[in-house]
């Protein structure tokens, strides 16, 4: 399962024209974790957390850069939401195909529905590349910002673009 979700995220990415680096490293489940495997890899190194309001009704994807703050309460606020929390494990399945540790905006390849709403940190937008796992933990892909941008417009989720 989890090489077909990698595979995914290359085709994606091949279909695309989407060019990418990719470095191995042992599995990660935390930014922490993987801090030590980032060295030499350039751009921002961003964190993905994927959340759901109280009822359960509504589910985001915030990308940040690592060191970023994300407030919650802030959140929830903003999108005039109730209460938002980490998604279960089950959730990420559901709605990403992911399993803990691997979550990243390449998930939306499997949220066909387009039921995720990505919540994208404006001061990404600086970086001339991003990195994230290609839908597993044990690897970390590089890609320019544009195409980021150009691969979420391809998805077709709704995008919440603000400064977090």
């Amino acid at each position: 399962m989890a090489q077909e979700q990698e595979q995914k995220v290359y085709d994606a990415l091949a279909g695309l024209g989407i060019a990418y680096a990719r470095r191995e490293h042992p599995p990660v489940f935390t930014v922490d974790e993987a801090a030590c495997h980032w060295v030499g890899i350039p751009g921002a190194h961003c964190k993905n957390l994927f959340l759901r309001n109280k009822k359960g009704n509504h589910h985001y994807l915030a990308v940040a850069e690592c060191s970023k703050r994300v407030d919650l309460k802030a959140l929830a606020k903003l999108f005039h939401d109730d209460r938002l929390s980490f998604a279960s494990d089950e959730r990420m399945m559901r709605y990403l195909g992911l399993q803990p540790g691997a979550v990243s905006p390449f998930g939306l390849l499997q949220d066909e529905k387009r039921e995720v709403i990505v919540v994208l940190d404006e001061d990404l937008k600086t970086a001339e590349a991003v990195s994230f796992h290609p839908n597993v933990n044990t690897a970390t892909l590089t890609i320019a910002y544009a195409d980021l941008e150009k691969f979420l417009a391809w998805r077709g989720n709704p995008i919440r673009r603000i400064r977090l």
